[in-house]
């Protein structure tokens, strides 16, 4: 008998993509499921439309509450569930249909208690079959590490996973935060013994042209609290080889930011002033645990000296590189 998997769907605003969402979790070739769909105070059609949902299919269940944001959706999706594992999927993307059935059966075939795939970005159409297929197991210290490979992103966010109840027992998403995935996966990880990767993109997330030109959200600075927090939890726990990597993805995601307070929010000096103390905290921390790379190193203090000089230079590598920024989270 296949387990009961919960599928927590916060809602907010989203009347116009929230039938695409719910249909392919509908559709899914799975199907011992219940899903959750937590309307946040949503303003618009999406409390009729959840409730319509529930009366047509006895597998959705809906909650109605004041609106508590992101954190606060899936953390009464959690309360709520009855399911021994739980997935998250945001209310305007898409999955495959398989994504349950790929995801489930990665964790029964390797003992897992926490499974992982790819994601696509998507504007609406169906989601590429990128990957080999094949599937990866990893120690939950080695998902850690995870966090700082290329494909980062795969092993950060909370909805491209299929997760054991448990691991939830005492770990919610923190209210009023943006990044709250930053904030929370690695303690997840540092519970799991054995997780599997799926090497197929399983997960569409949605993009419009305004989500990526948005502009910058002064939350950002959540990001660096919760990269911050998961560097002294790694010091605490002992897991020196992950504090140099560490400390270079807060130094340049923080600059990153840095760069964001200053062009476009005055009256933030305060703000800034605490990320320059961060890399040189930085600076001074690595030591410890062994060093950056030499241009690295010296691209953080020429950030202190000459911040105007290290972006200019910056730009002309990426420029001859080809390469482009990502952004932060996919929040």
């Amino acid at each position: 008998m296949h387990d009961l998997i919960s599928v927590i769907i916060p809602v907010y605003k989203v009347e116009k993509y929230l039938c695409r969402c719910v249909d392919s979790v509908l559709e899914q070739t799975y199907t011992n499921m219940e899903i959750i769909l937590v309307d946040d105070g949503s303003p618009d059609n999406c409390p009729v439309m959840c409730d319509e949902y529930a009366r047509q299919d006895s597998r959705v269940k809906v909650i109605h509450q004041e609106n508590a944001g992101l954190s606060g959706a899936r953390n009464a999706g959690i309360d709520m569930a009855q399911g021994q594992w739980l997935a998250f999927v945001d209310s305007d993307d898409y999955l495959t249909a398989d994504f349950l059935e790929r995801l489930y059966q990665a964790c029964v075939d390797t003992g897992s208690s926490l499974s992982v795939c790819r994601w696509e970005y998507v504007r609406g159409e169906t989601i590429p079959e990128h990957g080999t297929g094949e599937t990866r197991v990893y120690t939950g210290r080695e998902m850690l590490a995870n966090l700082y490979v290329p494909d980062g992103a795969y092993f950060v966010v909370a909805w491209n996973k299929l997760y054991r109840k448990e691991l939830f027992e005492d770990i919610r998403y923190p209210l009023g935060r943006i990044h709250e995935d930053e904030a929370t996966t690695y303690r997840i990880y540092d519970k799991v013994k054995k997780a599997a990767y799926v090497d197929r993109s399983l997960y569409g997330y949605f993009v419009t042209p305004v989500s990526i030109t948005r502009g910058f959200n002064p939350k950002r600075m959540d990001w660096v609290t919760a990269v911050a927090e998961r560097l002294d939890f790694f010091e605490q726990k002992g897991y020196t080889e992950l504090m140099v990597p560490g400390l270079q993805a807060l130094a340049d995601g923080s600059i990153d930011i840095w760069f964001g307070l200053r062009d476009q929010l005055p009256g933030s000096e305060k703000q800034q002033e605490e990320i320059r103390t961060l890399i040189r905290e930085g600076l001074r921390r690595v030591k410890k645990y062994g060093k950056f790379p030499l241009r690295t190193e010296i691209g953080y203090r020429l950030f202190l000296t000459w911040p105007g000089l290290y972006r200019k230079l910056l730009n002309q590598v990426k420029m001859r590189t080809g390469t482009t920024v990502i952004a932060l989270s996919m929040n």
